[in-house]
């Protein structure tokens, strides 16, 4: 297979975030009196969007709460605004790939669960130097990964046949979305997530590094 776009997930793919998702959520919670969590648990937490980080970031007795969790996401809004880009980078590796995947003409797409808006923010911050084709984030009204829809959206923006395309993640919710859209998924092991959580939800390939995937373009 001729392989002629990629799309990318952004945190834990992209963009090493978590440790501003991090300190966000817990100052967030600190300020509604309740514990924080440590960087690891939070990396099981995110990737299913705002809504799904909030909930999972309560205690136990406050889930399932409507005030409580439109709360915390109103303070976490307003933590990450302050120090979202305070010590997130690009991976090791994430640079080259992509100068690579330009020079060879692959086209370049993001597809996240965070905000539409702060998606394409941290695109504009980190990644200026490339230019991706389509820029996607959660939306209003529109239904979030692992639903292939906005996955598919892309494709024909791209006018690139989904298995013509390579979508590279780190999560189960990134494999589950490619699968569905009948993408080449591809799991991220440098990520938030487990080498055995990328192989049960579908990943086609598991890669180390960024530049591991110029393999499959050879």
């Amino acid at each position: 297979m001729k392989f002629k776009a990629a799309i990318f997930d952004l945190d834990g793919t992209l963009l090493d975030t978590i440790e501003d998702l991090t300190d966000s959520i817990n100052a967030a919670l600190a300020r509604m009196g309740y514990p924080g969590h440590s960087i690891e648990e939070c990396k099981l937490l995110v990737g299913d969007g705002l809504e799904s980080f909030v909930e999972r970031a309560l205690p136990d007795e406050r889930r399932n709460n409507p005030a409580a969790n439109a709360r915390l996401r109103d303070l976490l809004r307003q933590e990450y605004t302050q120090r979202g880009a305070t010590k997130t980078l690009p991976y090791d590796g994430i640079p080259e790939l992509l100068d690579e995947l330009v020079r060879r003409g692959i086209s370049l797409a993001v597809l996240s669960n965070k905000p539409h808006e702060s998606t394409q923010i941290m695109i504009r911050v980190f990644l200026s130097r490339w230019t991706f084709r389509a820029v996607v984030g959660a939306r209003d009204g529109i239904a979030r990964k692992p639903d292939p829809g906005s996955a598919l959206e892309i494709a024909r923006l791209l006018e690139t046949a989904p298995e013509e395309i390579i979508y590279l993640g780190d999560s189960d919710t990134d494999m589950l979305t490619a699968k569905a859209a009948g993408m080449f998924a591809v799991g991220a092991l440098w990520g938030f997530r487990s080498a055995e959580e990328l192989k049960a939800n579908g990943a086609r390939v598991l890669i180390e590094k960024p530049t591991d995937l110029l393999a499959l373009l050879d």
